[in-house]
């Protein structure tokens, strides 16, 4: 046995452990190879199920527990910085937030099988107000039944391997290195995503000056203003509740599901509080591809916005909005 696969088996279940728990932490470590690895290797009975399960459900109650705790007390701010640690530009805090408010505390039964959210949904379910006894529950079921899909795949593909000793074989000698490249393919993965999505972000989001640029023009010549959509979610206003001078808060939900109401003679700009703007520049991907062509992200979001030092407004429920008002109706019905 190569000296590197007889170290994971002698140390296996701590390997698990800290591998996992730093998973969890936010460190963009894939652990989905290692647990379907150590699955692989319960078919020789050199490992077992039960320890390693143990000690990866220990790893996620650790964990989850520290973000969950973190979300109670800072809120808001925590959850941008869980969502920059994960590399996933599709798992943004606003994703995370409408699935809360769909689910509620069943979305931790999913959370891990899909990317940046496993890491995001802990702070964002302290930061609504679940209860500990509650988020602890639904957290371990998830976690139990995340880890047990892999681990016990695993096992599955090495029981069938088994059956072919020179197969089996191969295993032993390369399996470490197999092991290898899946994580590094998993990262390259997740980088290439990202920088794709910021690249194409750069390539047609607006900045805050040159908006605010438009809005002065619109004033001064009389002509059509953008329509700026506010992304933010609800959890999102209470740091500051104002929004950029004649915005209209919709939905992202309620956005591309109405989005044949969108004006289609001036620009339509959106904006959010997610790290990367993932949500705004996400959005108009995709209301690209349904025929709003001119559709903006604004780089640098909401925060970007005040940051610099432009006008800010409270927003008024009543206000009658003279821009797609058919849009504005749907979305607050």
């Amino acid at each position: 046995m190569p000296i590197a696969l007889d170290f994971f088996v002698h140390y296996a279940y701590g390997i698990l452990f800290l591998w996992v728990l730093i998973e969890q932490l936010g460190v963009p470590v894939p652990s989905v190879p290692l647990l379907i690895a150590a699955g692989t290797l319960t078919a020789t009975h050199r490992i077992h199920a039960v320890p390693a399960m143990l000690a990866i459900l220990l790893a996620c109650l650790v964990g989850d527990s520290v973000w969950y705790m973190a979300g109670v007390r800072y809120g808001g701010r925590v959850v941008k910085l869980v969502c920059r640690l994960s590399l996933e530009a599709s798992a943004c805090v606003k994703k995370t937030e409408n699935s809360f408010g769909k689910h509620g505390a069943t979305t931790l039964l999913f959370a891990k099988f899909i990317p940046g959210l496993s890491t995001v949904a802990p702070p964002i379910a302290g930061q609504t107000g679940m209860s500990y006894g509650r988020f602890l529950f639904f957290d371990l079921v998830g976690s139990l039944i995340w880890s047990s899909t892999y681990v016990f795949g695993g096992r599955f593909f090495g029981d069938l391997a088994e059956r072919y000793s020179p197969f089996f074989h191969f295993l032993g000698r390369f399996g470490v290195f197999l092991f290898a490249a899946a994580i590094v393919f998993f990262v390259l993965r997740r980088i290439w995503r990202q920088r794709e999505f910021l690249k194409n972000l750069r390539d047609a989001g607006i900045t805050g000056p040159e908006l605010n640029e438009m809005l002065l023009s619109s004033e001064t010549n009389n002509t059509r203003a953008p329509f700026i959509v506010d992304l933010r979610h609800p959890l999102d206003y209470l740091p500051d509740p104002r929004v950029l001078p004649g915005a209209v808060r919709i939905s992202p939900i309620e956005l591309e599901k109405h989005c044949d109401l969108l004006p289609r003679d001036t620009d339509v700009i959106l904006y959010c509080t997610c790290p990367n703007d993932e949500t705004s520049g996400t959005l108009a991907q995709r209301l690209q591809k349904l025929g709003v062509h001119r559709v903006r992200p604004l780089r640098g979001g909401f925060e970007g916005w005040r940051d610099a030092g432009l006008p800010l407004v409270e927003y008024d429920e009543t206000k009658p909005r003279e821009t797609a008002p058919r849009l504005v109706e749907v979305a607050a019905a």
